[in-house]
């Protein structure tokens, strides 16, 4: 497949499910399978209409799916592939009726696929030194009454990035300096510059070892030199733009997911590898399966 992994570039290469499930064995084994009968590792061959490989000596069945996101799924491997491709191959989301209508599938499978998808692309913490931003921002649908900080009906989420680097977002409970301060403790470590506007909640951030600098939006000033925090809302820009655009509202239950897919493509926006191989990279044994 090409580094531009085009559609048709996926079609030749993901065909069938057995191609799919010997990426997967392939993958998971690539010096081959331990077999537990045999307690050692041996070769194994592609069961006849069945998603698993069995040893040449005892013939005990091996699945390369079990413990996926794929695990004892009904719709075909090839099907959940595909989903995976098209959520790689846009910028602002994909919603799952247009999965349904794509595959075929009901609603209710194609949005438990996409949830499923996004429950892999977990965020990694940033734990480096350098420069950073950080800002909060609200989701959720329009409301009258106050906008912004202190708006009602709306989920409060938190993000932080180094400049020239990865990018952490994660919905909060409250924007009170007992919550955010331990997520950029969490990124970022002591003597890094962080550049965030005049809210009061990020007043301790000297005390807590860091060089703190501030843009003051509220005189309406958002660059001085290198002062400035338009990384993180960018991302905020794309993320909104997305979750209205196409999903035209996300509860709050499920919203660190959607946001989990935003990052993983913000974080990867400049890999030369295709994003699609990147999302099925994420694909692992997961035993609470």
């Amino acid at each position: 497949m090409s580094k531009q992994c085009t559609v048709n570039d996926f079609i030749n290469t993901f065909s069938t499910d057995d191609i799919c499930l010997e990426w997967l064995k392939n993958k998971f084994y690539p010096n081959g399978i331990f077999c537990k009968k045999c307690n050692k590792i041996t070769k194994h061959y592609k069961a006849k209409d069945r998603p698993s490989y069995c040893c040449e000596f005892c013939g005990n069945h091996f699945h390369p799916t079990a413990d996926t996101i794929f695990h004892r799924s009904t719709t075909p491997l090839k099907n959940w592939f595909y989903a995976i491709y098209l959520m790689s191959s846009t910028r602002c989301g994909i919603s799952a009726k247009q999965l349904e209508r794509e595959l075929g599938v009901t609603y209710k499978t194609a949005w438990r696929m996409f949830q499923q998808i996004r429950a892999m692309l977990k965020q990694e913490p940033i734990n480096s030194d350098g420069v950073f931003e950080a800002d909060e921002t609200y989701i959720g649908g329009k409301h009258r009454g106050k906008r912004g900080r202190g708006s009602e009906n709306k989920t409060a989420v938190f993000g932080i990035t180094k400049r020239e680097g990865k990018l952490v977002a994660k919905k909060i409970t409250d924007v009170k300096s007992s919550t955010l301060i331990p997520i950029i403790k969490g990124n970022a470590v002591p003597n890094a510059i962080i550049y965030t506007d005049e809210f009061p909640t990020y007043d301790k951030l000297n005390k807590e070892g860091y060089i703190h600098e501030i843009i003051h939006h509220a005189d309406k000033v958002y660059v001085i030199d290198d002062c400035h925090i338009n990384n993180i809302e960018g991302f905020w820009s794309l993320l909104k733009r997305g979750i209205n655009g196409v999903y035209h509202s996300v509860s709050s239950k499920h919203l660190d997911k959607y946001i989990n897919e935003y990052v993983f493509r913000y974080n990867n926006r400049e890999n030369a590898e295709p994003m699609f191989y990147l999302m099925m990279n994420k694909v692992e044994k997961n035993s609470s399966l």
